[in-house]
């Protein structure tokens, strides 16, 4: 009812649009409404409610409201909401209307719309639906190649392409997708057979490597199995699979130019938890030599200044025996790992350093058999 003249407010009639909210309230009704909400309240929405149940009666045949949801879906597809897409050609295929070329289409829609959400998978198996209710469908075709290229499934993308170029020579995007996955699965081709001959010059080497250390009489532990660990000094019982460093710069024993070996070595402070790593430790350099090199300035952890080259003794663990043997600073590593109880583990020679006669050796040492230099 407009309000009394001479007022001084505009008219205003029963269920009017609020002057601060008209654009609010207008999207509230369905004619007007730029999206459906993905939830219907009947309570608060009742026109949408009804519209609903008069789209999708029941009462309507299996095939009409597989169609309904397709073109629902197809409403979504555009608006790029893939997900809202999927689960409307889903509800259109619950219907099992007998229509097959619907429920190709179907399919095929779906397949669409999870292939733009990243779900190849999913996609191509709609495609694979979609081409035995249809096999002439071109589009469920296009949609499997697409999803073989992305699969890197080269050869299976060329074969999807062949059958549909059968159906139509000219269809453009099979014909453009046949050449590029040709060309990339003859790249693929060519990298495998780099990667092989790789492998075996890779494997050739490792048993070049392995005799030399057979040659020398070095003896390596092997990578523990699901049994428990094997030493052998055989080079046919050496896996070369387990023949590898740990060390974190992934340095590994390998030969000079000169043909001699060069090992990764680790060398342990136990007393202040400290550690030092020589990536390419020559087999014939002496030990001292290396000490020289690494205390020519005391190291910041090293405050009473004790790890002095002259003050420092080298021992390595035997771990099966659990004993300790001391090495003489003057041989060379070579020397060392010639030893009759010297086990190289992981590819990574490891020797311990103390100072002489200090506290921590004494407790280090204790109840432990130690072999030293007479």
């Amino acid at each position: 009812m407009a309000e009394a003249e001479g007022s001084g407010a505009p008219p205003r009639y029963r269920g009017a649009f609020h002057p601060d909210r008209w654009e609010e309230e207008l999207e509230a009704i369905p004619m007007f409404m730029k999206r459906c909400p993905a939830e219907i309240d009947a309570a608060r929405q009742p026109e949408l409610a009804c519209l609903q149940s008069l789209l999708f009666d029941e009462e309507q045949g299996p095939a009409e409201l597989a169609r309904m949801y397709k073109n629902e879906g197809n409403e979504y597809f555009r608006e790029k909401d893939y997900g809202r897409a999927v689960a409307a050609y889903t509800e259109g295929l619950k219907k099992k209307c007998e229509d097959p070329e619907l429920n190709a289409v179907l399919h095929t829609n779906r397949g669409a719309a999870q292939f733009y959400l990243g779900n190849y998978r999913s996609a191509l198996n709609d495609a694979i639906q979609a081409k035995k209710l249809k096999p002439t469908h071109l589009k469920a075709i296009v949609r499997g190649a697409l999803c073989h290229m992305e699969l890197k499934n080269f050869s299976e993308a060329i074969a999807w392409c062949e059958e549909g170029l059968r159906i139509d020579s000219e269809e453009k995007k099979l014909v453009e997708m046949r050449a590029k996955a040709d060309k990339l699965k003859r790249a693929e081709e060519r990298d495998a057979r780099k990667s092989k001959v790789m492998e075996k010059k890779e494997q050739r080497q490792k048993e070049i490597l392995l005799s030399a250390i057979k040659e020398r009489n070095i003896k390596l532990i092997l990578e523990p199995s699901n049994e428990e660990e094997e030493i052998s000094d055989s080079l046919a019982k050496i896996s070369l699979d387990g023949f590898h460093s740990n060390n974190a710069t992934g340095a590994k024993v390998h030969f000079d130019a000169d043909g001699n070996l060069n090992w990764p070595v680790l060398f342990l402070y136990p007393e202040h938890e400290q550690t030092d790593f020589v990536a390419a430790f020559h087999e014939n350099s002496r030990f001292i030599d290396h000490l020289m090199v690494m205390f020519a300035e005391l190291p910041p952890w090293d405050l009473e200044r004790k790890y002095l080259p002259s003050h420092l003794e080298l021992y390595f663990e035997d771990e099966e025996r659990a004993e300790m043997y001391e090495l003489n600073p003057e041989h060379t590593l070579l020397q060392v790992l010639q030893h009759k109880r010297y086990f190289i583990k992981a590819g990574t020679p490891t020797v311990l350093a103390f100072v002489k006669r200090s506290p921590f050796s004494k407790k280090y040492f204790s109840g432990k058999k130690v072999h030293r230099l007479q």
